[in-house]
């Protein structure tokens, strides 16, 4: 069932997508070579701790995973597309990182990701995630009213593709609300004018995954939790919580 909020309560997610959007912006500015993914979650956390915020990735267990998740973001690294563990793992010139985090406070969600290279980026790296902020950009551009869900995927999918960029078949972005994970799913690729009609009210995390040897498969690391490219390619991962408004798509995690 997808609930629709009330314009009081997208505001109170707008409060905890700015805690998200704080943390992103922290984590990115002390990323650097030598520094390991521990510390970066550590200074997610202190920033989740001023706020008076919690995590809803901390102890998050689905039903794919054989553990409860042990941080407040997920650090994926080079071919790590998404749910990747932080571990001592130090950042190395030429890094690809992306970071996903999550906050809940006063009883609403947030959820962003952001991409970004460190040291010297390799120029296939910079046009990887160019292209995912430009999918990003696409799909919230589709968020509005009347549109349909099928609408945000065909315009991310359109956007990935043309760069030819492989596309995660089965993750993609959902509804957030009281919990981080709700109705509906958002799928990063499709068909327009398809799915469910966007309506006042609804909120939606949107988050393109790409996968820069335009594959689109995958496979589990060890941990259970990591998904890494089956072919060793790069991967970028970009996400914004957006409310469907009737003045129009509204970012609620803006860095």
């Amino acid at each position: 069932m997808v609930e629709l909020k009330t314009d009081t309560s997208i505001e109170a997610m707008h409060a905890a997508g700015q805690v998200v959007g704080r943390a992103l912006t922290a984590v990115r500015e002390a990323a650097a070579v030598g520094v390991t993914l521990l510390e970066l979650d550590e200074v997610a956390r202190e920033v989740l701790r001023e706020a008076g915020a919690s995590s809803p990735f901390l102890g998050y267990r689905p039903s794919f995973a054989p553990t409860p998740f042990p941080a407040v973001i997920c650090a994926s690294v080079n071919d790590a597309i998404v749910h990747g563990i932080p571990t001592r793992y130090r950042l190395r010139d030429g890094d690809l990182v992306s970071i996903d985090c999550g906050a809940e406070l006063d009883g609403w969600a947030g959820d962003s990701a952001i991409s970004f290279t460190v040291g010297r980026a390799r120029p296939a790296d910079v046009r990887l995630i160019e292209t995912a902020e430009r999918a990003l950009s696409a799909g919230i551009g589709a968020a509005v009213v009347g549109n349909r869900i099928g609408d945000i995927a065909h315009a991310i999918g359109t956007v990935c593709r043309a760069g030819g960029y492989g596309i995660m078949d089965d993750f993609g972005g959902h509804g957030i609300g009281r919990r981080m994970h709700e109705d509906p799913p958002v799928p990063n690729e499709g068909r327009p004018g398809r799915g469910l009609a966007l309506r006042h009210g609804m909120v939606l995390a949107i988050e393109p995954m790409l996968i820069a040897g335009g594959r689109n498969d995958y496979h589990a690391a060890p941990d259970g939790w990591t998904l890494c490219t089956n072919d060793g390619s790069r991967a970028a991962h970009v996400e914004h919580t957006v409310a469907i408004t009737e003045a129009g798509p509204r970012v609620l995690t803006e860095r």
